[in-house]
């Protein structure tokens, strides 16, 4: 057999179960791959058997991975994500890797059983944000002293306006974490900030929520939006598995 055509096994992610499950073809590079289980005690790794190689995280293999994990997530309430990428050589090094992760495992269960995670950006509307720099006199103070310089010309002043706009955006900042974040927070079972991704986003948040109180949420998601809906942009995403409420990809590189 030829280096090529060597099999591994892929793991998706965990699951609580007490026996063998199957949960259809995924495609993979495009070729169709079962999902099947491989188990220890009452916990299994979801896996599908692929050419022995290295994935490259790119948009195709990533929604593949996504999409197995939704497709789990389908039959199952008690998921623990698996990082993008893991191959192993055989059934019987998963199922170890499985029995040393168990004891983890064993306590994640009930802390994640029923729930999913929730993600929200708001990213501030463009008009909105240069009003608001418009609008402030010491900004607007500082822009024109800059104006028609060189850049070596205005060097300190490009400084001191560059500090003033990051002064403004770590306020705007805040009063969406006051607004937006903490009433959400007080209907998730646990709740994240995350770092803002570019210069406009004003807040990156995921939360934990039980799936029963999912409709609760998806309601002050939207009266949060309907009050700035003129000034910001919301990207609501999910159900996710909890994703950034467990730390299992560290864990899989070190067992």
């Amino acid at each position: 057999m030829s280096q090529e055509e060597k099999m591994g096994i892929y793991i998706i992610c965990g699951i609580q179960t007490e026996k063998e499950e199957e949960f259809g073809p995924i495609e993979l590079e495009g070729e169709k791959r079962e999902l099947f289980t491989i188990s220890y005690k009452d916990s299994a790794m979801v896996a599908a058997e692929v050419p022995m190689k290295i994935y490259h995280p790119n948009k195709e293999n990533l929604m593949m991975h996504q999409q197995a994990i939704s497709l789990v997530m389908k039959q199952n309430d008690t998921v623990i994500p698996v990082s993008f990428g893991n191959v192993f050589h055989s059934r019987e090094d998963v199922a170890v890797l499985l029995e040393n992760l168990y004891p983890q495992f064993e306590k994640l269960f009930p802390a994640i059983k029923g729930k999913i995670e929730l993600g929200l950006k708001v990213i501030g509307k463009k008009e909105w944000l240069e009003e608001l720099a418009g609008g402030n006199e010491k900004m607007e103070k500082m822009a024109e002293k800059v104006r028609g310089k060189s850049e070596a010309a205005s060097y300190y002043e490009r400084i001191q306006l560059g500090e003033a706009a990051q002064k403004l955006f770590l306020s705007l900042q805040e009063e969406m974490q006051a607004e937006i974040f903490q009433p959400l927070k007080d209907t998730a079972e646990a709740s994240k900030m995350n770092d803002p991704i570019g210069e406009k986003m004003l807040l990156n948040a995921s939360f934990l929520i039980d799936r029963d109180k999912e409709e609760e949420f998806d309601q002050k998601v939207n009266e949060a939006h309907e009050k700035w809906k003129d000034k910001v942009d919301f990207n609501y995403s999910g159900p996710w598995p909890a994703y950034n409420f467990v730390n299992i990809r560290l864990t899989v590189e070190d067992a």
